[in-house]
């Protein structure tokens, strides 16, 4: 299994229990970390966690207005797919503090969301 595959695995095992995920949300305008892409050219990466605790790690430095907000499955599906798929937003997986991340399609990503949501 290669490494993202597996590390998509493992986020969506942690993610079905709880159906929910976090991204880093800014304290006063609102906006979400999105940053460069560093795997796909003239894209851009959002960074998501499976855990709160995994997401506050990164509320520091360049994101230090920044805190972890909670996305549920079912939002995900119904209101963040269409915008970021406009915006041609590729989706970092539980984006480490040092090292590489795995980035995904949203696409991707959105499918095995879908396979792990309880109605």
């Amino acid at each position: 299994m290669s490494d993202t595959n597996s590390t998509l695995s493992a986020f969506m095992a942690e993610t079905k229990t709880e159906q929910s995920f976090w991204a880093l949300q800014d304290k006063t305008s609102e906006d979400w970390v999105v940053l460069d892409s560093v795997n796909f050219e003239q894209t851009e990466v959002m960074p998501i966690w499976s855990t709160e605790s995994l997401a506050v790690k990164h509320c520091c430095d360049e994101w230090q207005d920044y805190v972890p907000a909670i996305i549920t499955l079912a939002e995900w599906l119904e209101f963040w797919i269409e915008d970021l798929k406009e915006d041609n937003i590729v989706i970092g997986i539980n984006w480490p503090v040092e090292g590489d991340c795995v980035e995904v399609e949203l696409s991707e990503f959105s499918q095995a969301l879908a396979e792990i949501e309880t109605l």
